[in-house]
């Protein structure tokens, strides 16, 4: 990491992995963007009620798939559907998945993502295959999201978030390029893969930043706060009317944030209130297109 932190890290990769991978980021980018999301996060209660939500979110996931994915064979439409609004990419494109005999199909397609939970050398390959038959092409890209949805949130220690938010290197956007180190990162094309090493990589890099801000508990519920804080700034910063028509509470700071974490999804403190926002509002699954910016 470079900027005010005047470091660089590699990752260790998982065994079978590609070599470590290199980021360079920016660390007055991070500093800002860490600022910025505990002072919104006060207003509201504080940044610890959005990791309590986060853990939550973790627990709805683990309780519907069993330990390790066990139960992803068997689970049922119902069980799944209640999971959706907490998968901000997913929610509205899933929708026609999720009656049978088109559920079937994708559960077995989710079975087989998760066969393997614990092998995390194998992330890459069982994400590459998952959803071939959903028809994953660029006009369902939203699958690669739902497979890395669901690692992280039954998995999250082993994987970290692997959104295309965070980093998609076909389109040389996400996360990455936001705090990436560059003179004029708007003309800089980032050489670095999205695969499990980087993603891994990045969260390491993240944490250590973190820790020497002085957060030393659950440092990766606070890696994907900033991660969604990041890219929540980017949105901002390019969103005109529609992307503002599109996200409810125009004057709230932390709207993108907890929309892209699925935390509209969920009220931290009360398990009774799972679909509750967490503002304390019903949510409703809205099937109308995403903005381009989540596309």
């Amino acid at each position: 990491m470079r900027g005010m932190l005047g470091w660089v890290t590699r990752s260790e990769a998982p065994a079978a992995a590609p070599a470590p991978v290199r980021l360079e980021l920016s660390g007055p980018r991070l500093t800002r963007s860490l600022a910025r999301l505990v002072a919104d996060a006060e207003a509201q209660g504080g940044i610890e009620r959005y990791v309590e939500a986060l853990k939550l979110k973790a627990v709805l996931f683990k309780d519907a798939f069993g330990p390790d994915g066990a139960a992803a064979e068997t689970i049922e439409p119902e069980a799944f559907k209640a999971l959706c609004p907490f998968m901000a990419t997913v929610r509205r494109r899933i929708a026609r998945w999720l009656e049978r005999p088109s559920y079937d199909v994708l559960r077995e397609e989710i079975a087989c993502l998760l066969g393997g939970l614990a092998d995390t050398s194998s992330a890459d390959r069982r994400l590459a295959a998952f959803g071939a038959r959903l028809g994953a092409g660029a006009e369902e890209r939203w699958v690669r999201d739902l497979g890395a949805e669901l690692l992280h949130n039954l998995a999250p220690e082993r994987y970290p978030l692997m959104n295309r938010w965070v980093w998609d290197a076909a389109t040389n956007t996400g996360v990455v390029r936001e705090i990436w180190f560059a003179e004029d990162v708007d003309h800089t094309h980032i050489d670095v893969p999205d695969g499990y090493a980087t993603f891994l990589a990045l969260r390491e890099e993240l944490s250590q930043f973190l820790s020497q801000n002085g957060f030393f508990r659950d440092v990766m519920h606070y890696v994907d706060l900033l991660c969604a804080q990041i890219y929540a700034e980017y949105i901002c910063e390019q969103g005109g009317s529609y992307l503002r028509t599109d996200f409810s509470a125009e004057e709230d700071p932390l709207q993108y944030t907890r929309r892209l974490l699925g935390l509209d999804g969920v009220r931290a403190g009360n398990g009774r209130t799972r679909l509750k926002t967490i503002d304390g509002e019903a949510f409703v699954m809205d099937l109308r297109p995403d903005p381009p910016l989540l596309d």
